[in-house]
This record gives C-alpha cells, structure tokens and sequence, in this order.
C-alpha cells in the first residue's frame, strides 16, 4: 500500500500543526504509512499534486464546495474535521476518518 498523503488547513496552520503532529504520532503506533502536513489556506494551492486528502478546519466548513471543485481538477480527497475532533485534537478520531476517506 503506498503512502497516504494528508494536508490540514487552516488559518495560519498552528492549531492544525499540533493536530498533525498527533496524527503522525498515532499513524506510526498503528504501523500505517501516512504523512500528515498543515499548512494556511493561502498555502494549499502550492502543493496540488503534493496530497491525496486535504482536511479543512471547521472554521473553512463554507469554503467546502470551492475545494470540493478544486479536488475534482486536481484529484484528491476534501473534507472538513469536525469541530469535536478538531477541538479536542483527537487524532485517533481523525486517523479513523481518514482511513474512511482513503
């Protein structure tokens, strides 16, 4: 199985960062072959090509259908976290729906 390519956005990608970090944490006690980066919205575009799944922070819920376009032309996954999980950087909850994404 290859490698499962995830991005977090969200504003200016601190509360995402820490929420990555668990994640890759949690990825490597499950042996799963992931990388999880977050990065501002204003940085996605740059990294087209780069990601399989982007996940946006609650706070970008209305911007969903404008990714889910871009996701379309540029052929990855979007979704957004649910502010439960993102809240409480619940990485096992996020992990769970990424593996239900991939």
């Amino acid at each position: 199985m290859s490698t499962i390519r995830v991005m977090l956005c969200c504003g200016a990608g601190m509360s995402s960062g820490f929420l990555a970090q668990r994640v890759r944490a949690e990825a490597k006690k499950t042996k799963l072959d992931l990388t999880c980066e977050a990065r501002s919205e204003s940085q996605v575009p740059q990294f087209f090509g780069k990601f399989d799944i982007l996940l946006l922070g609650p706070h970008y819920a209305s911007q969903l259908p404008n990714y889910q376009d871009l996701a379309q032309k540029h052929g990855f996954k979007v979704d957004v976290i649910p502010q439960r999980i993102y809240g409480s950087l619940d990485a096992a909850a996020l992990l769970k729906m990424i593996n239900e994404m991939k």
